[in-house]
């Protein structure tokens, strides 16, 4: 590639950090923004610039917004005593293609790993409890993955909320142990939400 001039070479090595993306389709990508018109690319950087900008975490279920709260959180039509916790915005997205929730979530930005270092402390448990604490909580839904730390961070979870009023449950059958959540179709998905039993 080093027949190409230092501009495309580095536009390149950028797009080649994205995920997914490796050299050649990085090289493809950066000579197809060449010969794209420039209000294209314009756009194209416009919009990265206030994905960077605007974006922030809903002060509520820490989901990805650019208001206060995010679009769930603010619907008067969503079921405010039914949380769904999941560990990342992606979960939930899985979840909400399934149409078959419409409580609320919160998402935790993680799941517990000793052996990584990551503890109670390094995501948003402390902030659930904050929530679970109001009378207005019905129910609980653990929806983290079906792998030894999603299933960890479910247990510990249960074991601190168990003497709150509310129903725990656990997301049931039809996910596969090890399932990654964004990858479950949408019949799994809403089967799993329907068949979700107490631990």
């Amino acid at each position: 590639m080093k027949h190409y001039p230092e501009p495309i070479l580095k536009l390149i090595n950028s797009l080649s950090k994205l995920p997914g993306v490796g050299k050649k389709t990085a090289e493809r990508l950066a000579l197809h923004m060449l010969h794209a018109p420039n209000h294209e690319a314009a756009t194209l950087a416009a919009d990265i610039i206030e994905l960077k900008t605007s974006i922030r975490l809903c002060s509520i279920c820490f989901a990805l917004t650019d208001k206060e709260n995010c679009n769930i959180c603010s619907d008067p039509l969503r079921d405010q005593t039914i949380i769904c916790v999941v560990e990342n915005p992606t979960d939930m997205a899985a979840i909400e293609k399934s149409n078959a929730f419409s409580g609320t979530y919160h998402i935790l930005g993680g799941a517990l790993s000793p052996i990584d270092g990551i503890g109670p402390d390094d995501i948003r448990i402390k902030e659930l409890f904050k929530r679970c604490e109001s009378k207005k909580i019905k129910e609980i839904i653990l929806a983290t993955k079906t792998n030894v730390e999603g299933e960890a961070t479910a247990s510990y979870i249960f074991e601190k909320l168990k003497k709150v009023s509310s129903k725990i449950t656990r997301i049931a059958s039809g996910i596969p142990m090890g399932g990654d959540l964004q990858y479950i179709d949408q019949l799994t998905m809403q089967k799993a939400m329907e068949k979700r039993y107490g631990i």
